[in-house]
C-alpha cells in the first residue's frame, strides 16, 4: 500500500514524499483511514513505528477542510515536554503548506508567554495534563471548539499519575468529539479510560503488551556495579560506537555518569527532570547534531525522544519492569532501521533482568567481557561455566545463556 491510497490530499502527500517516505507503516495504514472517517480510535503499536504521523497526517487534512475560529480545534495530550515538542515538529513538517497555528503548553516554561500565544488564537493545542489544568483554572484557554482529542502514550500518562487531570480535562469538553487513544499497552486502566470516554472506537492492535521491537539486537553484560562505567567507556571506544543514549535510574546518577564519561574523553551531556526546559532542549539538540556522543538520561526521556537512526541504547541502570525496558530500548531501531540495546547488569539487578525476560517473552543474550569479569557473589553464580569460552579477540566477550 502507498500513502496515495489512504485518502490524503495532494499537499500532504507532497509533504510526506519530501521526507522520503513512500509506504505507510502498519499503524499508519490502519489509523489514517479510521481517523479520516471520524471514528474514535483505540490503537496500540510498538514505539518507533510512525505513530505520531498516524494521527497528525489525517488531522491536518481535516483541519484544512474548514477554517477555524481561533480557538483550539484539536487537543493533543502528551506525558512529557519532549513528546509535545515532537508532535509540534510533526505538524510543522507535514502541515507547512497550511496556515495553521500550533502551540505547545507544558511546565518548565514561563506561563505568561503561553497565555499570550493562546490569546492570539491556535488551531492545534499540544499540552501536558498538569499545565493544561493550570490554564483551565486561570481561564486562559477555551476548549469549547475542540473537535478531536488525542491521548498520546496514554499508558505513560497514567503511570505518571495524570489520570485525574485527564479525566477532568475530558469531562470539561462539551458536545460530540472524536477521541483518539494511543498506548503501548491495553491494560486494565487504559480499558477503563477508553470505556468512559471513547464511543464505539475502532481498535487497532499491532503489538502485544510488553513486546519489544523485532529489529533491535538485545544483549546484557554481567558486570560488577562499580565497573559499569569503565565497561561502558571501553565498549564505546573499542567498538567505536556512534551516538549512544544511556539510561540511569536517578537524576544525580545521570549527572555523575555524564561527568565521568567526559573525564574518560567521551563527549557527554545529561538530560532529566531537574534540568530547565531550555537546558534539556539544548542538550537534545547537541546530541542530534552529534556535538556530543553520549546523552545520559533518566526515564523522563524514555518516551517522546525522537532521534533519527540512533544506533545504540544502553541501560546503565536496569529498569524495574518490562514496559519501561521496552520504552527505553524503543528509542533505537525506529522506522525500520536496525538498532542495538545493551544492558549492564550487576548482581543486584539479575532479578530485574529475569523479570524483563518474562515480560517480553524472550531470552536476552547474556555476556561477560573478559576484561570485566564479575567477581561479586550475585554475578559469579553457579552455572557460569556454561559460557562457550569463545571470545571475539582480545578483551572480547564470552556468552552464556540468561536464565529466568
Amino acid at each position: 500500500m502507498s500513502f496515495s491510497e489512504l485518502g490524503l490530499s495532494a499537499e500532504i502527500l507532497s509533504a510526506v514524499a519530501a521526507q522520503g517516505y513512500s509506504e505507510p507503516t502498519p499503524i499508519q495504514s490502519q489509523a489514517i483511514p479510521a481517523v479520516l472517517s471520524g471514528s474514535d480510535v483505540m490503537a496500540t503499536a510498538q514505539t518507533g513505528t510512525g505513530k505520531t504521523a498516524a494521527f497528525t497526517l489525517p488531522l491536518l487534512q481535516k483541519l484544512g477542510e474548514n477554517r477555524g475560529s481561533g480557538r483550539p480545534r484539536v487537543l493533543v495530550l502528551t506525558p512529557t515536554r519532549e513528546l509535545a515538542g515532537q508532535v509540534v515538529d510533526s505538524i510543522a513538517t507535514y502541515g507547512g503548506h497550511m496556515r495553521l497555528r500550533t502551540t505547545a503548553v507544558y511546565g518548565g516554561m514561563p506561563i505568561g508567554k503561553q497565555i499570550s500565544t493562546l490569546k492570539r488564537g491556535v488551531d492545534v493545542l499540544v499540552a501536558t495534563p498538569g499545565r493544561l489544568i493550570d490554564h483551565l483554572e486561570r481561564g486562559t484557554v477555551d476548549l469549547s471548539q475542540v473537535e478531536t482529542v488525542v491521548l498520546d502514550e496514554a499508558d505513560r500518562m497514567l503511570d505518571m499519575g495524570f489520570i485525574q487531570p485527564i479525566e477532568r480535562i475530558l469531562a470539561s469538553l462539551r458536545g460530540r468529539r472524536q477521541t483518539l487513544l494511543f498506548s503501548a499497552t491495553f491494560n486494565g486502566p487504559i480499558r477503563k479510560l477508553a470505556e468512559r470516554f471513547l464511543h464505539e472506537p475502532k481498535r487497532i492492535e499491532l503489538a502485544h503488551e510488553g513486546s519489544a521491537t523485532d529489529n533491535i539486537e538485545q544483549a546484557a553484560y554481567l558486570v560488577d556495579g562499580h565497573r559499569k562505567r569503565a565497561l561502558l567507556t571501553h565498549l564505546m571506544s573499542e567498538e567505536e560506537w556512534g551516538q549512544v543514549l544511556v539510561f540511569t535510574r536517578t537524576k544525580r546518577g545521570a549527572d555523575k555518569l555524564s561527568e565521568q564519561l567526559e573525564r574518560d574523553g567521551i563527549r557527554s551531556t545529561a538530560i532529566h527532570g531537574d534540568k530547565t526546559q531550555g537546558a534539556r532542549s539544548k542538550a537534545l539538540a547537541a546530541f542530534k547534531r552529534s556535538s556530543v556522543q553520549a546523552l545520559v538520561a533518566t526515564d523522563v526521556a524514555a518516551r517522546g525522544l525522537d532521534i533519527d537512526r540512533l544506533p545504540h541504547v544502553v541501560n546503565f541502570d536496569m529498569p524495574d519492569n518490562a514496559d519501561d525496558y521496552v520504552h527505553r530500548i524503543g528509542r533505537t531501531g525506529r522506522a525500520g532501521a536496525r538498532g542495538r540495546a545493551v544492558s549492564l547488569v550487576s548482581g543486584e539487578e539479575r532479578r530485574h533482568l529475569s523479570t524483563i525476560e518474562r515480560g517480553v517473552k524472550a531470552r536476552i543474550d547474556t555476556t561477560t567481557h573478559r576484561a570485566f569479569q564479575p567477581t561479586s557473589t550475585g554475578q559469579a553464580r553457579k552455572g557460569s561455566d556454561r559460557s562457550n569460552g569463545r571470545g571475539s579477540g582480545r578483551g572480547g566477550p564470552r556468552r552464556q545463556r540468561s536464565r529466568s
